[in-house]
């Protein structure tokens, strides 16, 4: 397991989640929840977090469906994450699968109490957790880094 905080982010047309981990890779917790209406700003925005955070990589959700085929929202996202790269070089960037990660963290913030209505703002960071915890567990059972790389054009 490389050492090493990582972010995870869950891109939604409205929202994206964001998730960060210990340098150990252990556990994986909430951080904020970005606007997504206005990519420039979104971009912007994590560019910032990810200054603070200082992240051995950032993990990016790839919306598949229950086939693994992708489908109009897997290419927003492939396109999402390409501009992701190109901001945060030369921090990594790369693709996890994250069929199911929204219906999951729905569900466990029901089981734990949450409202629907206050569940919609930490929901996306709920699924960004599920995914990041998704790609530490991986990266543990393979010693291999999760998912694919984006490589950055510019």
């Amino acid at each position: 397991m490389r050492r090493g905080r990582r972010l995870a982010v869950d891109v939604g047309d409205a929202r994206i989640g964001v998730a960060s981990c210990d340098p150990d890779g252990v556990l994986a917790t909430p951080v904020e929840t970005v606007p997504g209406r206005d990519l420039p700003a979104a971009h912007r925005r994590l560019a910032a977090i990810v200054a603070e955070y200082e992240p051995l990589e950032v993990v990016v959700g790839l919306p598949r469906s229950l086939s693994g085929k992708e489908g109009p929202a897997a290419a927003k996202v492939r396109a999402f994450a390409q501009t992701l790269a190109d901001t945060v070089r030369p921090v990594a960037v790369r693709l996890v699968d994250e069929r199911m990660t929204t219906v999951t963290a729905a569900h466990g913030l029901r089981a734990s109490g949450v409202s629907v209505k206050k569940g919609r703002s930490v929901v996306d960071q709920a699924a960004a957790v599920v995914i990041l915890q998704g790609a530490l567990d991986s990266e543990r059972a393979t010693g291999k880094a999760p998912g694919e790389s984006v490589e950055p054009i510019i």
